[in-house]
């Protein structure tokens, strides 16, 4: 199997190289792993992709990309250049350095990547390390997912359903904030919603006078509704959350027919 992993923390986060590991385990001895990630952190870009300006790709090692662009960028860059004679069987994008659940998904760039690989029409996931008081401050925060990481991975590739040709599945996968020994298993999830919980922004000065605004996130470890996401990672449980890059509100068509 050829693997093509990415990140959006940037090139030499440590998220990455737990993802190496990973994804060398799937891929096997006889599998090939390659990296194209951001050159710097791409955090918040979600699936933003360098439409009006050339992308600056540079060889750091032996199947190992840094491109100065988003992750959907290097995604681009991986199936359509530095892979184009030997596409990948297989995107997997992270390990993120925090949590992608709930809300937080719509503006990640770890899912940025993903996306981009299933409109491409190659197999994806999205890996993400929640954080909390039980792995904020060990040596590894990572250890969940680098010890549950490739298990995770096998169970859905086994399981995934045939793919239609439209919009493609892709997997959002939250590890729990937790000891790797502390994790109870693993939740097919909704996408869930922190309540009262969003970004918002935060005034400063510099020293000139001038007027700077920092972009703040909520509260993390707030509960969402039962059977999703974060509520299933707050519980101690892996959550894999099936998505599609299709945007419509199905639920509101009947509704609007009134419209017509």
């Amino acid at each position: 199997m050829r693997i093509l992993i990415t990140n959006d923390d940037g090139i030499n986060a440590p998220g990455l190289a737990v993802l190496q590991d990973i994804a060398a385990e799937i891929a096997g001895p006889e599998g090939e792993v390659w990296t194209v990630a951001p050159a710097f952190e791409q955090s918040g870009v979600a699936h933003c992709i360098s439409y009006t300006h050339p992308t600056m790709i540079a060889k750091m090692g032996e199947r190992r990309y840094a491109a100065e662009g988003s992750p959907a960028d290097c995604v681009l860059a991986g199936i359509h250049d530095v892979m184009k004679d030997t596409p990948p069987d297989l995107v997997l994008s992270g390990v993120n350095r925090g949590n992608n659940s709930a809300e937080n998904a719509l503006y990640s760039g770890t899912l940025g990547g993903a996306m981009e690989a299933a409109l491409q029409g190659v197999p994806a996931m999205a890996l993400s390390q929640y954080l909390g008081p039980e792995n904020y401050t060990i040596d590894n925060p990572f250890e969940a997912s680098a010890q549950h990481g490739a298990e995770v991975i096998r169970k859905i590739l086994a399981a995934s359903p045939p793919e239609s040709s439209d919009y493609r599945l892709f997997y959002n996968i939250n590890f729990p904030p937790v000891l790797a020994a502390n994790v109870k298993g693993t939740r097919v999830t909704t996408q869930g919603f922190r309540p009262d919980t969003c970004f918002s922004v935060e005034a400063h000065s510099s020293p000139s006078g001038r007027k700077f605004l920092w972009v703040k996130g909520g509260n993390q470890q707030v509960q969402t509704a039962p059977g999703s996401d974060a509520s299933a990672n707050l519980d101690g449980y892996i959550s894999v959350t099936p998505m599609r890059a299709d945007l419509t509100a199905h639920d509101a068509m009947e509704s609007l027919k009134a419209i017509e």
